[in-house]
């Protein structure tokens, strides 16, 4: 069975590094304990996109359940540790206003073309901007219309079907805003779906300027669980 875990890409200059993630499973008894293992095993399967379509990973209370742990304490420090150990191949994630613990795997860009097409990717890269630096709480359809082309059932049906990819990976879901108007809320696999070194590099070329990383990621409101700035080794 073909594993379709939700990505995060990576840059593709250092795709043969990444061409065999599986191998970093052997050294993970040395970081976690049995039940942890079985945890992560058990968030990685339910992650999959074959076997539960956009029902991606598990629940905090399910994850709490196999660790047998019931506290903030306990259950962050599984996931600092956890992608500690993994961070080269793989980000586990908790989406807190989706209650879902989501394993990510980083892939080269190469690879996340395949899934992902350069509009999903424009729209996506919107959204983001729009929710993640702008503070919106939503995007409307027809704030996509205006930036992305002018109102026509062509334009319409090529962004409707953009948009479908980036639901089926629950980069996105559609947020009840009580109107008639179609509107897009980022989930938390959309938010970390853009690795470090892609938003400095798209940020750079934007500004046609080099940029520190650190002021790349407060610009994007990017931080990983400790607060600070990540090590983004693979893609540097």
């Amino acid at each position: 069975m073909k594993n379709k875990e939700p990505m995060e890409s990576v840059n593709e200059e250092n795709e043969f590094l990444n061409t065999n993630p599986l191998n970093a499973m052997q050294s993970l008894q040395g970081f976690l304990s049995k039940e942890e293992e079985l945890a992560f095993m058990q968030i990685l399967f339910s992650s999959s996109a074959t076997i539960r379509a956009a029902n991606f990973g598990l629940s905090r209370k399910e994850v709490e359940k196999i660790l047998g742990i019931n506290n903030d304490e306990a259950f962050f420090s599984f996931l600092k540790r956890l992608n500690q150990a993994i961070s080269r191949y793989f980000k586990v994630i908790y989406d807190e206003r989706r209650d879902q613990v989501v394993a990510l795997m980083r892939v080269s860009a190469k690879q996340a073309r395949n899934v992902l097409s350069k509009e999903s990717l424009a729209i996506l890269m919107f959204i983001f901007y729009h929710q993640e630096v702008l503070q919106n709480e939503y995007t409307l359809f027809s704030q996509l219309i205006k930036s992305f082309g002018h109102e026509s059932l062509k334009v319409t049906r090529k962004i409707q079907a953009n948009l479908d990819p980036l639901k089926k990976i629950g980069a996105i879901e559609i947020f009840d805003t009580n109107s008639d108007e179609e509107a897009y809320q980022l989930t938390a696999i959309g938010a970390h779906l853009f690795s470090d070194s892609f938003l400095r590099r798209y940020a750079e070329f934007s500004q046609s300027n080099q940029l520190h990383m650190e002021d790349v990621l407060r610009f994007f409101k990017r931080y990983n669980l400790n607060g600070g700035v990540s090590d983004d080794s693979l893609e540097a």
